[in-house]
């Protein structure tokens, strides 16, 4: 067997050396060694910062990185200097700290721990301080404090159920500016016989002004979503409608279940006939209204249709407007969806 040189073995073990200092190194791999970060990696001239542990996807954790987008974010709030500004998703503070400059108070709801740290840690000692609240836990389990406006980069999976949450708080505030999933945020701004306009579309929009504020592309997160997103602006009417909400949605999930059908088409399925029966019958008991012999539900709420003109239509038509008189003439009827 040939016989190695102690010049060979330094050869090699110098060449083994440069592979390693060329080789990628995984953030947040455990007990390896990072690299000094440099000026861009700790927070440059743009106000930015990346935390060392890798990002729990399964929380929806996609860190906005690009302060031009933050900054919009926050220009499109028209945040005043006594406002205070509610928080979902903070990260690591890179939107932040921008409506800290602006606002009153940040109330800054964070469901990671290690992330609310690093937020913690990069407002300590600075002048925005006093000014920041950190709430430590899911936001759907507690109940939402006093805010003027809502300001978030939205985790995607509670893109819909933190909507409905924003609009249902009262006391009413004056606008919210979300981050969400593309395709989200354009159902919640579509608009009769868009493609994507439905259920969430018309419960949205009975409560609120919803406009498009901006694209954003994937690259503008680390790590980068699947999807690319959008930011929206939601204001809350003030005062709200005076609807029923579980009837109005009742009566919605119907129409839209086959939104191309007709109206007449949709509200001849059997389980909902037997549904609006039950609630018909129920509803009469409870008010001491005889059922009329003979009675059919499947000719009432027919005859609403008919009544309104509305038999031929299909759910992709129609407005806001439609559905509140078509909500309407079935109360008047005694037919209830809920």
């Amino acid at each position: 067997m040939p016989k190695i040189t102690t010049q060979q073995l330094r050869k090699r073990t110098q060449a083994s050396a440069a592979v390693a200092a060329n080789k990628p190194r995984t953030i947040g791999a455990p007990y390896e060694k990072q690299a000094p970060r440099t000026a861009a990696a700790s927070g440059g001239a743009d106000g930015s910062r990346h935390f060392g542990p890798m990002f729990n996807k399964d929380l929806g954790q996609h860190i906005l990185i690009n302060p031009l987008v933050s900054q919009g974010i926050v220009d499109k709030a028209h945040l005043k200097q006594t406002d205070t500004v509610l928080e979902v998703g903070p990260g690591t503070g890179n939107l932040t700290v921008k409506i800290l400059e602006k606002a009153k108070k940040v109330i800054a709801c964070e469901a990671d721990a290690r992330l609310a740290a690093e937020l913690t840690k990069r407002v300590q000692g600075g002048p925005f301080q006093h000014k920041l609240e950190i709430l430590h836990g899911d936001v759907m389990k507690r109940d939402l404090p006093y805010f003027d406006v809502c300001i978030s980069n939205t985790p995607y999976q509670i893109s819909s159920p933190l909507t409905f949450k924003l609009i249902f708080h009262r006391p009413i505030f004056r606008c919210a500016v979300l981050m969400f999933q593309r395709e989200f945020a354009l159902r919640l701004v579509a608009r009769p016989g868009d493609s994507l306009y439905g259920r969430l579309s018309v419960n949205c929009q009975l409560y609120s002004k919803v406009t498009h504020v901006m694209k954003v592309g994937k690259n503008n997160f680390k790590p980068p979503p699947n999807v690319e997103s959008s930011v929206v602006k939601i204001e809350p009417l003030n005062p709200p409608p005076p609807v029923d909400f579980e009837e109005w949605d009742g009566m919605v999930r119907i129409i839209f279940s086959r939104k191309h059908k007709t109206l007449a088409a949709s509200f001849k399925n059997t389980a909902t006939l037997q549904m609006l029966d039950d609630n018909y019958r129920t509803f009469c008991a409870s008010n001491d209204l005889m059922v009329e012999d003979g009675f059919q539900i499947k000719e009432r709420v027919l005859g609403v249709l008919e009544q309104l003109g509305y038999s031929d239509a299909r759910a992709s038509k129609l407005d806001i407007h439609d559905f509140l008189k078509l909500l309407s003439a079935f109360h008047d009827a005694n037919i209830h969806f809920c």
